[in-house]
């Protein structure tokens, strides 16, 4: 005789809510009943987690378009700013300056520091710029910042050749040697990094801001006069730490080509001037 154990056990009702769940006091699904036509109850999905972090995958199935945080959109407007602050065209009238304030050169007259400085301007970064948006207006770039690979191949050309005529009126005028090989050892980078581009998109303005610490140390070396030049120093790294990780966050490069560029900029700026 089977034991009736509805006057024990209230009828519970089913998780989902319906008729088709199991309680204890029924017969056919309860503790005595049979559970072979009774199927068991879905499984639940695990409730996210929101302190668990965001899944890779997940990330790169976000949408473009989904609008950026306050926060976020402020890193993108200063890694834009710092990266047209430290252009790589004007890498070399950066260095040209610091070498007249920091170096034996400060005792050069100030209309002469200014003269060279004009014209390495006009040289390295005017000219260059009017070619650039020449090539625009001829279809040959897409947007001034070059951030294509395959768009890069005659401003770089362009630059090298600024850069080595720099190197020779430097030579021509009677200033020390090692500033002269700065703007060569600019060049020689540009070579390279341009050979690179044919199948890697290097950063050329982490190239372009080591060049210049490289120009620092190199300045250092002699025993600069200036007691601020190594503030100038410091400041340099970090910048250039600063703009590396200005160039990956904007999606420009990858970390690695940010430190290839390093190498490339320092190494031929470094090895280039410690000849003198």
């Amino acid at each position: 005789m089977p034991i009736d154990t509805s006057s024990y056990y209230p009828e519970v009702p089913s998780p989902d809510g319906g008729n088709d769940g199991y309680s204890l006091n029924r017969r056919e699904g309860g503790l005595f009943g049979s559970s072979q036509n009774n199927p068991e109850p879905p499984e639940r999905e695990p409730l996210p987690r929101h302190d668990a972090p965001e899944r890779e995958s997940e990330k790169k199935n976000r949408s473009k378009d989904d609008p950026e945080s306050s926060g976020e959109r402020f890193i993108t407007v200063c890694s834009n700013l710092l990266s047209w602050i430290l252009v790589p065209l004007l890498m070399p009238v950066y260095g040209l300056i610091l070498a007249f304030g920091l170096s034996i050169l400060d005792v050069a007259p100030i209309g002469m520091r200014i003269t060279f400085t004009l014209i390495a301007t006009g040289i390295n970064v005017v000219i260059p710029m009017i070619l650039v948006v020449l090539l625009k207006r001829m279809g040959l770039v897409d947007d001034l910042g070059l951030n294509g690979r395959k768009e890069r191949l005659i401003p770089y050309i362009i630059s090298i050749v600024a850069l080595v005529g720099t190197s020779w009126l430097m030579w021509a005028k009677g200033a020390p040697l090692w500033l002269s090989l700065f703007f060569a050892g600019g060049a020689l980078g540009g070579l390279i990094n341009m050979l690179i581009n044919f199948r890697w998109k290097i950063s050329a303005h982490a190239a372009g801001v080591a060049g210049v610490v490289a120009l620092l140390i190199r300045i250092a070396k002699d025993g600069s006069p200036e007691p601020e030049l190594f503030f100038w120093l410091i400041t340099s790294i970090l910048l250039a730490g600063l703009l590396g990780s200005a160039r990956v966050w904007l999606g420009r490069h990858t970390v690695w080509q940010v430190l290839a560029g390093y190498a490339v900029g320092f190494g031929c700026v470094f090895l280039l001037t410690m000849i003198s």
